[in-house]
């Protein structure tokens, strides 16, 4: 349904998308992760064709996004980072009006609408001012507009940014009844967002694709894999080097004086081994505590090192305001 290759994006000197290739399958709900800056946004605005690459091609359905972009367009439903509302008008007003722009027949106009409205659940502000409503509302009326046309395809960036707790999960509900029915890709930093609603991620670090897996396969990779939250009353230098030797251990780091996190690959006895190192040393433990990996462990992994941060610092000003 979705496929792109080679995909990059420059913005002058700057590198904001590097050579990126995926597909996404019809019928899929797939997480675009990755942190603010990564690239996302600069994506998602190339695929539904608002912006153009600098190289490599971008296809939807079968039709390239700048070779036949009418026919894209008509397939796909985008939310923004910004929703792309009109304040001046009202909600059930400001729909038709998507409607027709996106070349809906007259006839279907009034059922999509209302469809669009109920699952959204914005009938009780159909009526009112787009400029009057709240953040949350104005946020669901930008998700509404994406699903007016019923397109093949559904691309939200950020789709939960301004709701609360209960329109979050309402969110996601909805995006999980999407599945099947429409292709989605859901771009986003907030991992629960992923876990939640996709069956599959991919997550774009820097310009680059880190990462693309199921969930499922994550989950079996990070199986056996587990962290060591260790505070000690002293520790130095000789401490963790005697905690690296460790047979299962595979890294270890400090967080602050005296408190360590501890990687392990999860082999029975391992926290033991630990234990007992410390007590050997005369360090004195004061906890010990072992924990299962999880998405955010792995996303950190991928998307955070001493150059990452480093760049970050010194970040290009595009990169904020385009990526």
């Amino acid at each position: 349904m979705i496929d792109v290759r080679l995909l990059t994006k420059n913005y002058g000197p700057y590198r904001a998308v590097d050579q990126i290739s995926f597909s996404v399958k019809k019928g899929e709900v797939v997480g675009f992760l990755g942190p603010n800056g990564a690239g996302k946004t600069t994506t998602m605005k190339i695929i539904t064709g608002f912006m153009a690459p600098t190289s490599g091609t971008a296809s939807v359905a079968g039709f390239d996004v700048f070779e036949n972009p009418i026919e894209v367009k008509r397939r796909i439903g985008y939310l923004p980072e910004t929703p792309p509302v009109y304040g001046e008008m009202t909600v059930e007003s400001y729909l038709r009006f998507v409607a027709r722009l996106k070349g809906v027949e007259r006839s279907r106009v009034s059922t999509l609408v209302e469809r669009a409205l109920e699952r959204t659940e914005l009938g009780p502000v159909r009526k009112r001012l787009i400029q009057n409503l709240s953040k949350g509302y104005r946020q669901r009326v930008g998700i509404s507009q994406a699903l007016v046309s019923e397109p093949e395809v559904l691309i939200l960036d950020e789709p939960t940014v301004g709701l609360d707790p209960r329109q979050v999960a309402e969110v996601r509900d909805l995006i999980k009844e999407l599945a099947g029915q429409h292709t989605v890709i859901l771009s986003t930093h907030i991992l629960p967002e992923v876990q939640a609603t996709c069956q599959r991620i991919i997550i774009i670090n820097k310009g680059k694709i880190v990462a693309e897996d199921s969930l499922e396969t994550i989950g079996r990779r990070m199986q056996g894999t587990s962290r060591v939250h260790l505070r000690v009353s002293e520790g130095g230098e000789a401490l963790v080097n005697k905690l690296r030797s460790l047979a299962g251990v595979r890294n270890v780091e400090s967080r602050a004086p005296g408190v360590f996190e501890i990687e392990t690959d999860g082999t029975k006895g391992v926290s033991q081994s630990l234990a007992a190192a410390v007590v050997s040393s005369g360090a004195g433990l004061l906890e010990l505590r072992e924990e299962a990996l999880n998405l955010e462990d792995v996303f950190l992994k991928l998307t955070t090192s001493e150059e990452s941060q480093q760049e970050t610092e010194e970040k290009s000003p595009y990169e904020g305001a385009q990526s």
